[in-house]
């Protein structure tokens, strides 16, 4: 893969009007950090971290931090987005030792039809889509692939199943399922439950009375019953 430098620019206001302006000029806010190191603000084009966030190794990929001329080999640690359009606000750049392990988490890819889902009518539910390893930089897989097509119903594969290289310790619990193929739920379960409702709301039928609907919560108003009429002397 060619190597990828992307352009920084210190800054010392930050705020959310500092913020707001950057971003007028096509800029985001960032931070770059790392172990024994001091935080310091930045500011990236959105653009070219967007660009390596739909790359294949995503936000696991390695690249330069180029901040006035000095380059930070680093990776994209967090990111936000606009909850609406899905635009890039912030990023985290977290610098990078390369003979040094980090933890981060990688993608489950599943691959294949399983039989439970081809002959036999079962769903395939895909429950754990990322696992948390331990690496060197250089040795984080792009993702960890899964071939499903084996699976029947009532079969799964949890973590212990997934192969990795040797250069990865796989830090998520080992008996943690990732992907399983199960039943649907049968329509016969539903129907007579049901039909003991409809039986049981025939027993005794809801009188509706007509007249001024109660909102929630409020009480209807009894009717007083008609005074009786005094015996006339």
């Amino acid at each position: 893969m060619a190597e990828i430098v992307v352009a920084a620019l210190s800054r010392t206001e930050t705020g959310k009007n500092v913020n707001r302006r950057l971003r007028v000029k096509g800029l985001i806010p960032g931070i770059l950090y790392g172990p024994k190191k001091q935080a310091t603000p930045v500011a990236v084009s959105p653009k070219e971290i967007v660009t390596i966030l739909r790359s294949a190794s995503g936000e696991n990929t390695l690249f330069d931090l180029d901040l006035a001329g000095k380059r930070r080999r680093v990776i994209l640690k967090e990111f936000q987005l606009e909850p609406v359009k899905h635009q890039l606000l912030h990023a985290d750049f977290y610098e990078v030792a390369l003979d040094q392990t980090i933890q981060v988490k990688v993608h489950v890819e599943i691959h294949g039809t399983p039989i439970g889902v081809k002959t036999q009518g079962g769903v395939l539910d895909f429950v754990t889509r990322e696992l948390e390893v331990e690496c060197l930089p250089t040795d984080i897989p792009e993702k960890l692939s899964v071939d499903v097509s084996e699976l029947e119903i009532g079969k799964h594969v949890r973590v212990s199943d997934i192969k990795v290289s040797d250069k990865v310790k796989v830090l998520t619990e080992p008996d943690i399922v990732v992907v399983h193929v199960v039943a649907p739920r049968a329509e016969e379960e539903v129907a007579p439950a049901a039909e003991a409702v409809a039986v049981e709301g025939t027993a005794e039928p809801e009188v509706i009375k007509k007249g001024k609907p109660v909102a929630e919560g409020e009480v209807a108003e009894e009717k007083p019953e008609k005074a009786e009429k005094k015996d006339k002397k």
